[in-house]
């Protein structure tokens, strides 16, 4: 027999308690490593041009890749080739802290969830073709204009109006636990039949018409705000995007566990 009997006065030894599985730690700034260096990208261009550069050679930075309407109406043969790559680079210069610190928030709040759905060769595509749509508007509205745009307020303003087609839940809709950018994307007409979209869509006009009459609201009351740039990238973003989205896959779980919700 090789079974074991235990002896009869020895008492049992009890289990050994497992400590509790430490749930898993969540990062501060859970950003896709796409908007994390579009992030970085920024900070490190205007790092440069505030402690590195000389005025001069600021000036020169301006001139060579910020946006001039102006550049439009002079013949070619008058001026040099800035023309062709200003549309795209502009978006990448910004003229002060507020500035950057302003336009870095709200591109990680509406950045993470677009670029989460559409990848970062859309997201590449997707901030360059929003640029040039912004800077377009900008052109048509202040046609052979000398003045000087710079910032990336209109790529973010097309990320607004993207996030506007899948990020808000439609309320006939169940409420699901998945993450934002999984959601169904909305067309054009259910997005504005969608009350939080047009709440949304309407506070966002009333801030840029504020802009528009002289009252910013935020950063630095002496810089002019070019609104049109704006309203460029939203419409651009709003009603292009359905070109950039790619059919979203659904999170992968192990069978009967609960399903966490991540919010962007």
């Amino acid at each position: 027999m090789n079974e074991q009997t235990a002896e009869p006065n020895k008492a049992p030894e009890p289990p050994e308690v497992q400590p509790p599985a430490r749930p898993p730690r969540v990062p501060v700034f859970n950003l896709p490593p796409a908007l994390f260096f579009s992030l970085c990208l920024l900070i490190v261009i205007y790092a440069v041009q505030t402690l590195v550069l000389s005025d001069d050679a600021v000036g020169w930075l301006l001139f060579t890749f910020g946006f001039v309407p102006a550049r439009y109406v002079i013949p070619l043969s008058q001026q040099g080739l800035e023309l062709f790559w200003t549309p795209v680079t502009y978006s990448l210069l910004h003229g002060s802290v507020q500035h950057i610190v302003f336009n870095g928030f709200w591109l990680m709040a509406f950045g993470a969830p677009v670029v989460r759905r559409i990848g970062t060769l859309r997201f590449v595509l997707f901030w360059i073709l929003s640029a040039i749509a912004s800077a377009a508007l900008h052109t048509a509205l202040n046609w052979g204009d000398i003045s000087l745009l710079i910032g990336a307020s209109g790529v973010i303003s097309g990320l607004m109006g993207a996030a506007c087609r899948f990020a808000f839940p439609a309320e006939q809709r169940p409420m699901l636990s998945m993450p934002t950018h999984l959601n169904a994307r909305l067309s054009i007409f259910e997005a504005l039949k969608s009350r939080t979209v047009v709440i949304f869509m309407l506070l966002w006009l009333v801030g840029n018409a504020l802009i528009a009459v002289g009252i910013p609201l935020a950063g630095d009351s002496d810089q002019a705000i070019a609104w049109d740039a704006h309203i460029g990238g939203f419409v651009f973003g709003f009603l292009l995007f359905s070109l950039f989205d790619r059919a979203p896959r659904p999170p992968v779980e192990a069978a009967g566990t609960k399903k966490d919700i991540l919010q962007s």
